[in-house]
């Protein structure tokens, strides 16, 4: 048996090579994968769906057995978004932040090819792109390390980049990381806290619900 742990996190863009591989294994293995990707679970022999909710509304069997059962019963959460009946609506109006912005000029640390990247403060802000592209040496090893360095005079070695302007409009910043903080790897500050009981409680109330979190 192989087992995997919401793969399609980290190669999202291989996630079709590694689902034929995976097809291709099953013939003498067997395969168990948690995921929520639509693509892996349409790939799936047999399904499992855990429910009806999370949190305390959880812990149940809601359907098992061959992917298509999960789109014929309507009551079952996963199945409303398989078939469409339920999908995350992108917001009509995107917040326009406070007009102020960190600026980035010049950063070639590893891979990156002397980029300028501008950062709008007051949004939710996401840097995408596949294992490898340069994620990590741009956020944390220029920006966290640069921030970290001016604002708090930590003893850290930011990578290459010629400039850095609008450090003025910020007056801390914070790493939140998923580094084990006890004896088990589960304990990280989010667990350590409980900051996510809150936030699954605040995410079962709200109408707007995101599978993926």
């Amino acid at each position: 048996m192989f087992w995997m742990s919401h793969p399609s996190a980290s190669i999202r863009a291989d996630n079709r090579r590694l689902l034929d591989t995976l097809a291709s294994a099953r013939h003498s293995n067997t395969i168990l994968i948690v995921e929520h990707d639509e693509e892996t679970m349409r790939s799936a022999d047999h399904i499992i769906d855990l429910g009806p909710g999370g949190g305390r509304s959880g812990g149940e069997i809601v359907a098992a057995g061959h992917n298509t059962r999960c789109h014929e019963r309507s009551g079952i959460h996963t199945g409303k978004y398989l078939t469409g009946e339920l999908r995350i609506e992108y917001p009509k109006e995107r917040r326009k932040g406070n007009g102020k912005r960190l600026i980035v000029k010049g950063a070639k640390h590893n891979n990156l090819k002397n980029l300028d990247v501008e950062f709008p403060l007051g949004l939710f802000i996401c840097v995408t792109g596949v294992s490898g592209a340069g994620k990590s040496s741009l956020v944390d090893d220029i920006v966290y390390k640069v921030l970290s360095r001016k604002l708090h005079r930590a003893l850290t070695n930011p990578g290459q980049y010629r400039e850095i302007a609008g450090i003025e409009h910020l007056d801390k910043v914070i790493e939140i990381d998923q580094s084990p903080i006890g004896r088990t790897p589960r304990s990280n500050p989010a667990t350590y806290t409980g900051l996510f009981a809150p936030l699954r409680e605040l995410l079962q109330c709200s109408r707007i619900k995101n599978p993926r979190l």
